[in-house]
């Protein structure tokens, strides 16, 4: 089986709406042009999973309309079938109900069932048809139609811009233990945090304590990725790390995600031992909604920079330099804190100068091929390491407050 979930700017948001409530209490609609992402296990339920990413929203006229139905000339429907075969794209459908119901209805199947029929006869039984739905009540529904009339709900809409827009299809009841979130931020942030799939990168000083915190926030699935274990020297640092998890060389998504669990609250959370581009991890990266970037290495950031624009998945760069004094002075000389977001159509941590692409081949060098690196060190073509940055938990604590 093979879920599935759709994500698109806010500018193709925009546009839909456009289209869809063009005039008032009468219905519209629109095509919409997807390419796909495909995941081949999704961390969290192991199955395959297609995220479809809106590449165009184009407008169609219509014949007649009113408030109940549209309808429009199909020779467009059959043009852009040979485009998406072509182009080895995914063509979907979108209306509106401007006054109701906020779901599907019996017509609704009965239109997409013929629509999917005429794009599996032209371009063959592997075609797709998605669905969007929008209601007046700002509901957002999708299903994703397959030969020969199978149809699937999609796990969530979502839109990213100035303001991340999420619209989860299932319903979960939330735990008793957000009952005052609840009183303070209503419901619907609750439900929207319970389906989220949130992925945090790096479960040092800054992931160690982001991670917990996401989760009692009611985050309800979070995927913890970290290539390092445990040591005696970042023990003061690494929340819920003990000596024992240093003694026994644990790795450090392991330890986030045992305090995690130890909550209570509900929480799947899963833990991976590898590097951000590793293919397994990168799989599992593409099946989340958003993810923190809690690294201060360069090599994985300029990975995930790439990563969030070419999947519309939201990066939330965390960034604290600590500088030690040189001697003879003693101390911290200086301390910065930074948070970045990575997502169309901002601009990318390249433009903005928050990582070294240098920086960044030296690192991939060194993981990649020490033996090349350390030659390379001793004819000064790389600059090697440095001394590690000091470390103060409090700083690395209150950077996830900021």
């Amino acid at each position: 089986m093979t879920t599935f979930s759709i994500v698109g700017l806010e500018e193709h948001e925009a546009a839909l709406r456009a289209a869809l409530f063009e005039k008032h209490g009468i219905e519209g609609a629109a095509y919409v042009v997807f390419r796909e992402a495909q995941v081949a296990s999704d961390p969290w339920d192991r199955q395959r999973h297609s995220k479809l990413l809106i590449r165009e929203v184009i407008p169609i006229v219509s014949i007649s309309a009113d408030g109940m139905q549209v309808t429009w000339d199909t020779a467009s429907y059959i043009a852009l079938l040979q485009r998406v075969q072509r182009e080895e794209l995914v063509l979907g459908i979108a209306h509106s109900h401007p006054g109701g119901p906020a779901r599907f209805s019996e017509h609704d199947s009965a239109n997409e069932a013929d629509l999917l029929r005429t794009a599996c006869n032209r371009n063959g039984t592997a075609a797709k048809l998605v669905s969007l739905l929008f209601g007046g009540d700002s509901t957002v529904l999708a299903r994703v139609w397959q030969y020969p009339r199978h149809q699937t709900l999609a796990r969530s809409v979502m839109f990213i811009g100035e303001r991340i827009q999420f619209h989860p299809q299932s319903v979960a009841a939330a735990s008793n233990a957000f009952a005052r979130q609840i009183l303070a931020f209503g419901p619907a942030l609750v439900h929207q945090l319970k389906n989220l799939r949130v992925g945090v990168i790096g479960a040092g000083g800054t992931g160690s304590a982001t991670a917990p915190l996401l989760a009692r926030a009611g985050t309800g699935q979070i995927l913890i990725v970290d290539d390092d274990i445990v040591e005696t020297t970042n023990l003061n640092r690494l929340h819920g790390a003990t000596q024992s998890d240093a003694d026994a060389m644990r790795p450090k998504a392991e330890v986030v995600a045992r305090e995690i669990t130890s909550m209570g609250l509900g929480t799947r959370v899963l833990a991976m031992r590898g590097w951000v581009s590793a293919p397994g991890v990168r799989d599992a990266l593409k099946s989340c909604d958003v993810i923190f970037c809690c690294t201060d290495d360069h090599a994985g950031r300029v990975f995930l920079n790439r990563f969030a624009y070419y999947y519309l998945v939201p990066v939330f760069d965390m960034g604290l330099a600590m500088a030690a004094a040189t001697a003879p002075a003693s101390g911290m000389a200086d301390i910065s804190a930074r948070v970045t977001s990575i997502m169309p159509p901002e601009a990318c941590l390249l433009c903005r100068g928050a990582v070294d692409i240098e920086i960044a081949r030296e690192e991939d060098l060194h993981r990649l091929q020490p033996t090349e690196y350390e030659r390379r060190k001793r004819e000064a073509y790389v600059r090697g390491e440095g001394n590690p940055n000091p470390a103060v938990v409090t700083f690395t604590t209150a950077r996830v407050w900021l």
